[in-house]
């Protein structure tokens, strides 16, 4: 696992593949594809380590995605900035944590949690998780315009990445701090598609056309 994970991180990191850094030009994204993800002081493999790989469902909406990742100061539409917040409050013991956690998307939640939510705060969290992920986070993209095709790639990356025990975060590492054990222990800012079925050989292969190619 460590060799194909080694493999894998060098592929990501090759100067082939174009790093975006914030501020991005959407325009050079494509439309549809992976997102993986790194972070400024977190190393592996004698490279720049993963530290988050993801996708998006809806058809030509990778754009999107990644613009709620960095852009759109709302954590109730994108997990990332959900769990980037989560383990800044937690690394502090700070009780907004708990407000943090609640998920204002629907009528009934509004409802419900509306009035008792601390919205300045909530505000001033937003910001700060904006500031880091700007800061601190680079992506290189890999086209992929089939749905499925998106889905089991995204899957058999962070496998691979989660079973290889040549990654590890740095001691001071924020995803440490997250109340979330999975984040934690894989190293991963991801709680899903952990430690299942990792790429194969062939499956690399394919992963390194996919690579080689131009964008659309």
């Amino acid at each position: 696992m460590s060799e194909i994970c080694t493999l894998l991180h060098h592929l990501a990191n090759e100067n082939k593949l174009e790093r975006f850094v914030f501020p991005f030009d959407v325009a050079q994204i494509p439309r549809n594809g992976i997102y993986i993800l790194f972070e400024a002081g977190e190393h592996a493999h004698e490279t720049d380590r993963i530290v988050r790989v993801g996708t998006h469902t809806g058809n030509n909406q990778l754009r999107a995605r990644l613009q709620q990742h960095f852009v759109t100061e709302n954590k109730d539409r994108s997990i990332f900035r959900k769990n980037i917040g989560r383990a800044f409050l937690n690394r502090t013991k700070d009780p907004f944590l708990e407000q943090w956690n609640w998920d204002l998307t629907t009528r009934k939640a509004k409802d419900a949690y509306g009035n008792l939510l601390n919205r300045d705060y909530q505000q001033e969290m937003e910001r700060r998780v904006t500031e880091y992920i700007q800061d601190k986070f680079s992506f290189v993209v890999l086209e992929i315009v089939d749905k499925a095709e998106r889905l089991k790639f995204e899957s058999r990356i962070i496998s691979t990445v989660s079973l290889c025990k040549g990654c590890h975060p740095s001691a001071e590492w924020l995803g440490l701090h997250s109340p979330k054990a999975k984040i934690r222990q894989s190293g991963l800012w991801l709680v899903n598609e952990l430690y299942k079925e990792p790429l194969s050989e062939q499956e690399f292969v394919v992963l390194r056309e996919i690579a080689s190619k131009p964008s659309s």
